[in-house]
């Protein structure tokens, strides 16, 4: 892997991504995804084997709990839960939570309308034990909203704009995520399959229509795993079948052979080999010199991001040596988790998002930052 100084940019202040490495680019339709190494920091908590949605006493309110006894979780930002029995939330931030604690969210957001008004405010779930669950992340749409509103009291912000995105999607528009989430993801999980994690990896760029749209590393290999269909598929996978110029028309049913993504990513592209290049030796020259410039095209795209004034950064929690803060940016939000000033955990993400219609008409795209 080749070591690329450009990622740095994307972090502001004296915090560092020293030791990340960017591997070879994957492409699926519009949606790229640049591999990450690094280093590991254990004693983190995975998402999916270690944190619980454990209740939800209200509209707006959450309870998630750390089943490990010795790891500290980060809880993933903008994770949101799919839980019988109760409405569909998404959280506004991150958090720590001790081994074994269970933290109260007052800021979390139901992102099913419909069930929230069918529910009322009577019984919202309560205690939630022993039942499936599943958790993805809310799409890049969606985000810089969400993370306006954390530490805000309340339940329905994001309906509307959930709305939106459901009609930008030729969906019913209502406030409910469920419509993506169900109706397209037979389409969504397609990126999971055509795009492939590699042995060791801590984190991935994704880039949807060749822009920049978010930056995602976690504490070690197993947590990023456990992450990995809720950012390829929704977190990012939502915006890039959105950029697709005709958008996939494949029913539930079909095979991913049907797909208009293209061939899956890795598949062989047209090497030049030059001449006196022969054999296993030249194919191996010719990839190693199609990978560097892929790379190269990669650092190029960070480098020339636009940057209309510089990205603060806020500390919000600490928990012994580590500190959660939040980056705000013209051009990108999120949240980072440091040690010493190295990034053990971030979710950084563009703040406009390019949609199929801005594309076709070459308009910027997405809403201005809030």
């Amino acid at each position: 892997m080749t070591q690329v100084t450009a990622l740095d940019t994307l972090v502001p202040g004296p915090l560092s991504l020293a030791g990340h490495r960017l591997g070879t680019p994957q492409q699926a339709g519009a949606l790229t995804m640049v591999p990450i190494s690094g280093p590991a920091h254990p004693g983190i908590a995975p998402p999916r084997t270690g944190l619980r949605l454990s209740g939800v006493p209200g509209h707006g309110r959450v309870e998630l709990t750390n089943t490990t006894a010795t790891d500290v979780a980060i809880v993933p930002l903008h994770i949101g839960y799919v839980q019988d029995g109760a409405p569909d939330h998404a959280l506004c931030r991150s958090a720590f939570l001790a081994p074994g604690q269970t933290l109260p969210f007052e800021d979390a957001r139901c992102v099913q309308a419909d069930q929230a008004d069918q529910a009322g405010q009577a019984d919202q779930g309560g205690r939630l034990t022993g039942r499936d669950q599943w958790f993805f992340v809310l799409p890049l749409e969606l985000r810089a909203r969400a993370l306006d509103l954390r530490g805000v009291h309340g339940h329905t912000e994001l309906w509307d704009d959930i709305a939106d995105l459901n009609a930008r999607h030729d969906l019913p528009r209502r406030g409910n995520l469920e419509q993506i989430l169900s109706r397209r993801r037979p389409v969504l999980t397609q990126f999971q399959s055509r795009l492939e994690p590699l042995p060791g990896q801590v984190g991935a760029l994704f880039f949807v229509a060749d822009r920049f749209a978010g930056l995602e590393i976690a504490p070690d290999p197993a947590y990023f795993a456990e992450m990995w269909a809720a950012l390829v598929c929704f977190a990012y996978g939502v915006a890039a079948w959105h950029a697709e110029p005709t958008p996939p028309t494949t029913p539930p049913t079909a095979s991913f052979t049907a797909s208009p993504m293209g061939p899956p990513a890795g598949a062989p592209a047209a090497l030049r080999i030059r001449d006196g290049e022969n054999g296993t030796s030249g194919l191996r020259a010719a990839l190693e010199r199609d990978r560097a410039a892929r790379l190269a095209d990669i650092g190029a795209r960070l480098a020339a991001m636009p940057t209309t004034g510089p990205a603060e950064l806020r500390e919000e929690d600490r928990h012994l040596d580590l500190r959660l803060s939040t980056v705000t940016a013209p051009h990108l939000a999120g949240q980072i988790v440091t040690r010493n000033d190295r990034t053990v955990y971030a979710s950084l993400f563009a703040r406009r998002p390019l949609g199929r219609a801005e594309e076709e008409n070459g308009l910027p795209g997405g809403a201005a930052p809030r």
